[in-house]
């Protein structure tokens, strides 16, 4: 399994589901660092005074908050602290909504959501209930000190977890000022005839290995050409990895019972008959 970027649990009721979070996407873009032509050193960025011109230290550095134009109030690291959220290490569920309900442009950065220790049982009754009742859940989660709203939702046999954007960040429609030639368009009929005949002469399917950053893979050629010539600098780098906490299963079936308010599911009545009931297939739940 790739490697985990935070460990913790997805806790809604009583239940606390054993998970660990796995980025969904990788960044293949060129990244292109900065080096000291003259020693191949790695160049950082300088702390400038954009008054004076000059470098500032760390030391006189101090964060401030833009209150009104020219004037800001000035914070300090432990009033910042202070404000952080808690980390709980957990992935709260709040409530369930319709996949559907969620608009497009406040969906933000996806990730794969794994199974921990003996979660896989849980795990996978989260997955099939979200499936069957095409519903996702809402639930906050703390990842870095910065508190985000998420989204869990199916995808095939796995959870994904899908950072949201929160409504102030989400910019209305309205921002456009879209004229009635668009919101309200006086289309005629072939006009619309041959721009679906348009859309179905190109349609095709969906083949993602077909798509390439073409920018990259030149990029890419002109490196292996010139390190297959002999031209590469050695830079020194340094690297750490961070330890990260992880949350015990609890029983299920009694923590759902309590969750409930103490009622257990009602059982089906046993039916009284002289002949056995013939077998019933079962349908396989996905990923199994």
């Amino acid at each position: 399994m790739a490697r985990a970027i935070w460990k913790g649990a997805i806790s809604f009721g009583l239940v606390h589901i054993p998970v660990a979070l796995v980025s969904a996407t990788s960044s293949q873009g060129v990244d292109f660092d900065w080096l000291d032509s003259r020693s191949m050193d790695p160049v950082g960025y300088k702390r400038i005074n954009k008054v004076t011109g000059k470098e500032v230290t760390k030391e006189h550095i101090v964060k401030g908050v833009a209150y009104e134009k020219g004037r800001y109030v000035v914070l300090s690291e432990e009033e910042i602290r202070s404000a952080h959220p808690v980390s709980t290490q957990t992935i709260d569920i709040f409530s369930f909504v319709d996949a559907e309900q969620i608009p497009l442009q406040n969906i933000d950065t996806p990730y794969y959501l794994a199974p921990d220790k003996r979660g896989g049982k849980v795990y996978a009754l989260l997955r099939e209930t979200l499936s069957k009742t095409n519903k996702v859940a809402l639930a906050r989660v703390v990842l870095h000190t910065r508190q985000y709203l998420a989204a869990l939702m199916p995808l095939e046999s796995a959870l994904v977890l899908v950072k949201l954007r929160w409504p102030q960040e989400v910019r209305s429609l309205d921002e456009l000022a879209l004229g009635s030639e668009v919101t309200k368009p006086q289309l005629a009929k072939g006009e619309l005839d041959m721009a679906k005949r348009l859309v179905e002469d190109m349609t095709s399917e969906w083949s993602p290995e077909d798509y390439k950053d073409e920018f990259e893979d030149k990029i890419m050629a002109l490196v292996e050409k010139k390190a297959h010539e002999g031209k590469i600098e050695d830079v020194e780098t340094a690297t750490g990895e961070e330890e990260r906490k992880t949350a015990d299963v609890i029983d299920l079936t009694e923590l759902l019972k309590r969750s409930l308010g103490g009622k257990a599911p009602a059982k089906p009545k046993a039916k009284s008959t002289s002949k056995a009931a013939p077998a019933k297939k079962t349908r396989k739940a996905s990923g199994e």
